[in-house]
């Protein structure tokens, strides 16, 4: 299995800026899906961001958009969520989450343990 771990989490100031790392155990990210996902008090689980290690695409939900840049380096097997201009609404544990594909089908889904990111008016 893979293993997922997440850190970087803390606290900030509205406006400041956290980063966030999720390193994995694959040996390669080409077959990866990697993204990361949020759940604050009270709400459901949402996607934040995702990109695919075969060809670097990425996805951001559009209350991020602008703010966060999820990126990822291949050598190290580990993907990093870039988040600035932090919103109070940006509170949530985050979760990072890895799909692995194969002949473009999904074959098996992975979470990393979550890392709270506490964002103060």
């Amino acid at each position: 299995d893979v293993q997922l771990q997440a850190s970087g989490g803390g606290a900030a100031q509205a406006g400041g800026s956290l980063r966030l790392s999720c390193a994995t155990s694959a040996f390669s990210l080409d077959n990866y899906v990697v993204g990361w996902f949020r759940q604050a008090p009270g709400k459901e689980r949402e996607g934040v961001s995702c990109i695919s290690g075969s060809d670097g695409s990425t996805y951001y939900a559009d209350s991020v958009k602008g703010r966060f840049t999820i990126s990822s380096d291949n050598s190290k097997n580990t993907i990093y969520l870039q988040m600035n201009s932090l919103k109070p609404e940006d509170t949530a544990v985050y979760y990072c989450k890895a799909d692995r594909f194969a002949l473009g089908n999904l074959r098996r889904t992975y979470w990393g343990q979550g890392t709270q990111v506490t964002v103060s008016s």
